[in-house]
This record gives structure tokens, sequence and C-alpha cells, in this order.
């Protein structure tokens, strides 16, 4: 295991907050300024429920490796704004907010790394902006071609409505259960749903990988501004799709890269096995064994020797 990077070190990470595409996004940045390094500038997109604070280790590793990083609150979550509609939050948008936050750094293009619905909004955005994207990388989510039809109903008809993103569709009913007891919620060893919400609250210890120090960052953070905003980004999966339709049978053309972990529970709903259909240059394709789905937090040494291993051969 990695050693433990202490809270205070990602405090001394600069941040600031940068306005793109109607809202304000805090970003924290790290490395060489721009124009200093031959090195391309690299993206980091969060998850759900997660934060920026989710790459600590790879904004260090790769910043050290000589790349300029930026890694964003998401759209919806801590620092940044957190429309109230839901609307607000179709995938579109979502590049729309990276590509504004490209023209704010003077960055004409960059390498876009993403998790779990990061890995989503950076698999879209080298569809939608293939020329603002120099090379993506996503964990956890595969990418795939578009669904012949509506996703959620679906996963409705299929998983059932206890399946947790089919619970999380109606407004207000997950995001309170979420934030009845954030700490439960964070450390919950389960996928969230119906069920999970209605039983007595649990008291998981912490996973190896997250501090004390680092859990608090992320309890009183989503304690302050609850989940509503991740929320968002499921509830406007259907509309992304009706949004999207002008892209089915586009590839991902640039150089790409999938990391997942061995014991992610992602992979028995989203496999990855049409990958090849929309990646056409996957030059780097990582299990980690042993890992779950936080695998960013829980790997640190092995995504990040993944990913410089990704960037280094991009002028190959």
């Amino acid at each position: 295991m990695a050693a433990h990077l202490p809270t205070t070190e990602w405090q001394k990470v600069t941040a600031r907050d940068i306005a793109t595409n109607g809202i304000t996004l805090r970003v924290h940045e790290h490395g060489p300024d721009s124009g200093s390094s031959d090195k391309p500038l690299v993206v980091l997109c969060h998850g759900f429920p997660e934060l920026a604070f989710s790459w600590r280790h790879q904004v260090m590793a790769l910043a050290a490796a000589g790349h300029r990083v930026i890694a964003p609150d998401m759209r919806g979550y801590g620092g940044s704004s957190r429309p109230a509609d839901v609307d607000a939050y179709d995938t579109l948008t979502l590049c729309d907010d990276l590509a504004g936050l490209l023209d704010a750094v003077g960055a004409d293009d960059a390498v876009f790394v993403g998790h779990d619905w990061g890995a989503m909004v950076v698999w879209q955005m080298a569809l939608a902006h293939p020329e603002r994207v120099r090379a993506v990388a996503g964990m956890s989510v595969p990418a795939a071609p578009r669904s012949p039809v509506p996703p959620v109903p679906v996963l409705r008809r299929r998983l059932g409505d206890d399946f947790y993103i089919v619970w999380f569709q109606e407004p207000g009913v997950a995001d309170r259960a979420l934030a009845h007891n954030v700490r439960r919620t964070l450390l919950t060893r389960e996928i969230y749903s119906a069920d999970w919400a209605a039983r007595p609250d649990e008291n998981h210890p912490a996973p190896p990988w997250l501090s004390p120090e680092d859990l608090d960052l992320y309890v009183e953070t989503f304690e302050r501004t609850g989940f509503t905003g991740g929320l968002n980004y499921y509830r406007a999966m259907d509309r992304t799709w009706e949004l999207t339709e002008h892209l089915d049978g586009r590839t991902i053309d640039q150089p790409s890269m999938f990391l997942t972990g061995s014991k992610d529970p992602v992979a028995r709903f989203m496999p990855d096995d049409k990958i090849g259909q929309v990646l056409t240059d996957l030059r780097v394709r990582v299990v980690v064994e042993g890992a779950g789905h936080w695998v960013q937090q829980e790997s640190p040494d092995e995504v990040n020797a993944a990913l410089l291993q990704f960037l280094a051969g991009l002028d190959a």
C-alpha cells in the first residue's frame, strides 16, 4: 500500500473558482505553470459520491512527473455550483463545463481522466469535443456504444425498482436517505437501495486507505452540500440519451486507457465486453488485482503507474 498522503498536503494545492458554462467550478491545480512544460495538461474528473480530493494521490504523482494537473469538484459537488434543475446535469452539459474550463485556463486540449461518473463524462467528452481531448482514460465504467433505447426503463425492467440507479430517480427520496447519516453513507459496504436505507444505521470502520482526516473532509463536505447534485447525474440519464442521438455510432479515436479493480461491483452490470466497439486506439488496459470500486484511492501506486505509462506513450 502507498504511503498515506496527509490531508494537510492536499490543502496546500492551489484551489480557485473558475466561471464556465454559466456556473462556477472549484478547481484544484498543481504542477508546472502553463507553457513551462512540454507535457500535456491532465484534467481529473471524479465520480459519485466523491470530490476532487479523491484524486489527491494522482494529482501529486502526475505533477511530480511534470504535468500540470487540474481536478475540479464537478458540477453539483463540493465548492462548485449546484443547480437545482435536473436538466442541468445531462452529460453534454457536463462536457461543456470542461470545454469552458479549458478555455478559462488557456488550453487547447488536455488528457481527460475520469472515474465512475467521471469516466462516463470523459468518454462523452471525447465524442462531443474530440478536438479538445488529446487522450482519454476511464476507470471503473467502460466506454460502451449508445443504447438503442433510454437506459433507465431497461434497468428498471431488468434489475427492479430497488436497483440503486432506479431508486435514485425519484427526487428527494435517496437525497434524504443518503444525507441522514453521511458517515454511514460513505462507509457502507453495500450498494445503496431502499432496503439499505430502511435498516438501522451500521457503524462500519473506515477502510485502511481512508484516514480519519480524509473521512472527516468527505463527511463535512457532504453534510454541507447534500447529495442531490450527484444524484441528478443519474436522473438526467434518459435526457442525455435523447440529446446524444447525433453521436450514435461515433468512435473514440484518441489514445485511450481503461482501468478497473478486480473486485469492482460495477463490472457485474456494466461489463467491458463492447469496449472495442468504441475505443479504436486502446493502449493501456489494466485490472488492479484486489481493488474495489474506489480504485484510485485504494491502489494509488498501481493507478499512478498505469497513468504515467499511458501518458509517456502518447508521443510514441
